[in-house]
């Protein structure tokens, strides 16, 4: 399973950004990540300075981290890619089906994501899929 570093993470993007700039040849996984980017026009700053590798991004700064939710981008990507776990697709096309655009069902599923990860991180223990596809079904309208 590849668990890249809080650094390979911001790096990654960081790259991305560049070879986005410099129209450099970028790989089909690039490709997702910079269709995410160019969604967050607010990061741009972050991904072009190189002190933002380094800083953090404490949640009571009330600045979200850029590298962290562009992150979260590629997983429900992934997740949605395999329906893992199993009937996320369909919420998330339902949830799809309420919003104006991907990007807006893509946050909703985000928030879930969050909360459940923050759950797990919280209690030293793995995410739990019912409970995160369940927040899915409390979003649908």
């Amino acid at each position: 399973m590849f668990n890249p570093s809080r650094a390979q993470v911001r790096q990654f993007f960081c790259e991305l950004w560049r070879k986005h700039q410099t129209k450099a040849l970028i790989s089909p996984q690039e490709s997702i990540a910079l269709r995410w980017m160019l969604e967050h026009p607010e990061y741009t700053a972050d991904w072009e300075d190189l002190e933002a590798q380094q800083r953090d991004y404490p949640p009571e700064h009330g600045q979200t981290n850029p590298f962290l939710h562009l992150a979260l981008h590629l997983a429900i990507e992934e997740q949605l890619s395999v329906d893992q776990p199993p009937g996320i697709r369909t919420l998330y096309q339902q949830l799809r089906a309420q919003t104006e655009t991907p990007h807006q069902a893509a946050h909703h599923v985000m928030e879930c994501l969050g909360e459940v990860l923050w759950q797990a991180q919280r209690d030293g223990d793995t995410p739990d899929n019912e409970a995160y596809l369940e927040c899915l079904r409390r979003q649908l309208k």
